[in-house]
Formats: structure tokens, C-alpha cells, sequence
């Protein structure tokens, strides 16, 4: 009777000289801080985007996604404080056209205005 054994087949175990990939403290924070402006949410993702770039740096680890969302961040806050202030302009604009003109539906050159009572 001849016994057959099955080959095993040994794994080699994990080299511990090998590097193992690292998670980049903040990296997560920083995609969401990229996403965020686009939602309309650029003041926090400039927040979020800070934050990410502080733990990394503490870590010292370099974060690509953390400096776009600061970026994004920043360009979506200015964008909006500027359509901010011309759309209050605006109003004042046309608040001041219906104290000249008086209440009721008028027409000023192509532009229709219509005054409150």
C-alpha cells in the first residue's frame, strides 16, 4: 500500500521589511472637501479642506485632494459672495426705480417693473 500524499502548497509568510500601503490622515476629508463646492457647499468644503491639509501636514504626508478642495473652496466662496452682492445691488436697484416711478406695472425701455402698492 503506497500512500499518496497530496502536495501542500505553503504560503509565504508576510516579509516584514516589505512596506505596506498607509492611509494618508485626512485624505478622505479631503475628496469630501473637493465634492462639497460643487453641491453648493463651498464654505464648508474650504473648512473640510484646511482640516485635511492640517492632519496631513502634522503627519507628514503630502495630500493633493486637501489643496484642490482648499481651492475649489475658496473660488466657490468668492463666486458666491460676488453673485451675493450683485443680486442685492440689483434689488436695490430696482427698489429704488419703483420709489421714482410709483406703484403699479411699468415700462422702462425693453425692461417691464412692477411696483408693489
Amino acid at each position: 500500500m503506497s500512500q499518496h500524499s497530496e502536495p501542500t502548497t505553503a504560503q509565504a509568510p508576510f516579509p516584514s521589511g516589505a512596506i505596506q500601503p498607509q492611509t494618508v490622515p485626512g485624505k478622505t476629508l479631503g475628496i469630501v472637501s473637493v465634492i462639497l463646492p460643487f453641491v453648493g457647499f463651498g464654505l464648508i468644503g474650504l473648512i473640510l479642506g484646511i482640516v485635511a491639509k492640517s492632519q496631513s501636514k502634522k503627519a507628514g504626508a503630502k495630500n493633493t485632494p486637501a489643496v484642490v478642495g482648499i481651492v475649489l473652496g475658496a473660488i466657490s466662496v468668492v463666486v458666491g459672495l460676488i453673485v451675493t452682492i450683485a443680486i442685492i445691488v440689483g434689488i436695490g436697484a430696482v427698489a429704488q426705480q419703483c420709489q421714482q416711478l410709483g406703484p403699479g406695472v411699468h415700462q422702462v425701455g425693453a425692461t417691464t417693473i412692477t411696483c408693489g402698492s
